[in-house]
């Protein structure tokens, strides 16, 4: 096997790996979120605009509760983090599908 070869099956086994661990969501349908000491859950609704992906997250259960609102066209994402914890969350939106999967945290 040519090493184009095997980097083509490589690249197509991890592509396979990444969507065969995302969640995919449908319109209203609550996801629950975990990020470590902060948690919640993430939903989304069909809009002209775009898809709504409303994200609630608090720290604990006594923590304020924080409302993040995203509008995905296709091909976009959101990453959710912390900066306590090494955990990521991607909601991703591919053409009419919204995916929650795990993702590497962002970094400055």
């Amino acid at each position: 096997m040519s090493i184009r070869s095997s980097l083509l099956a490589a690249t197509l086994a991890l592509a396979a790996f990444g969507t065969a661990h995302a969640d995919s969501l449908r319109p209203i349908q609550a996801k629950s979120i975990d990020l470590g000491g902060v948690s919640g859950v993430a939903y989304y609704t069909v809009e002209r605009d775009g898809f709504h992906v409303v994200t609630t997250l608090a720290q604990g259960e006594t923590g304020t509760q924080i409302r993040i609102v995203s509008v995905l066209a296709p091909g976009q994402s959101v990453v959710l983090s912390t900066s306590q914890q090494p955990r990521a969350l991607e909601i991703s939106r591919a053409g009419n599908e919204v995916l929650v999967r795990k993702a590497a945290p962002v970094t400055n």
